[in-house]
């Protein structure tokens, strides 16, 4: 799916916990998340810093869709 928007003219990031998978779909841009059960974010912390958490990651799949890329790239958060 992801090969296919991008075909169509629409860049597109794939945020996901493993990186390995996104990689063999070939998702162009990659922004690695958290984990597995809660990928933008850990219930274990205050509402605070998951606010950070996900804002943290949020802006860095933002960047990574302004980014031209030749090749798949992860988007190190």
């Amino acid at each position: 799916m992801v090969k296919e928007i991008e075909r169509a003219g629409i860049p597109v990031v794939h945020m996901c916990t493993v990186t390995p998978i996104s990689l063999t779909v070939g998702a162009n841009r990659i922004v690695p998340t958290i984990a597995i059960p809660h990928p933008l974010g850990n219930p274990a912390l205050t509402m605070e810093e998951e606010k950070h958490i996900r804002r943290k990651l949020v802006n860095r799949a933002l960047e990574a869709l302004c980014t031209e890329v030749e090749d798949q790239t992860i988007f190190e958060v």
